[in-house]
């Protein structure tokens, strides 16, 4: 069975925090679910819960609309589109884009964990 999180999780996880109380922004996301019909999180006792596939829809729309953007409409059209499906993935694609600043994440904490464990040791990485 795949992980599930919480939607204060999700939110730490986007970085939708509220800078002043330091807390979770968990509005945006029940926002987004009200918008977004591929956001259906599993609620268990009147709490949310978010899978796997979840997690990565709600990166994708966050990144269309904070880092590309987009209107709610317009990132609605990515999500429905062919766009979207791997058949029709192209490196113009706004998919693409997503993908190749998830890699540039992950490459970024590949070499500061590489730095670290140069600067001191394998030991004390943590």
């Amino acid at each position: 069975m795949n992980k599930l999180i919480n939607i204060s999780q999700l939110a730490e996880l986007l970085n939708l925090i509220d800078i002043k109380k330091k807390k979770p922004n968990n509005h945006i996301l029940r926002y987004w679910e009200k918008e977004f019909k591929q956001i259906r999180p599993l609620i268990i006792k009147k709490r949310r819960y978010y899978s796997e596939k979840q997690i990565n829809t709600v990166k994708l729309i966050k990144f269309l609309l904070k880092d590309k953007g987009m209107t709610i409409n317009g990132v609605k059209k990515v999500l429905e589109s062919k766009i979207n499906s791997l058949d029709d993935y192209n490196s113009n694609s706004l998919k693409a884009d997503y993908y190749k600043a998830k890699i540039k994440l992950k490459s970024n904490d590949i070499l500061n964990k590489i730095k670290k464990i140069k600067k001191y040791g394998k030991k004390n990485t943590h």
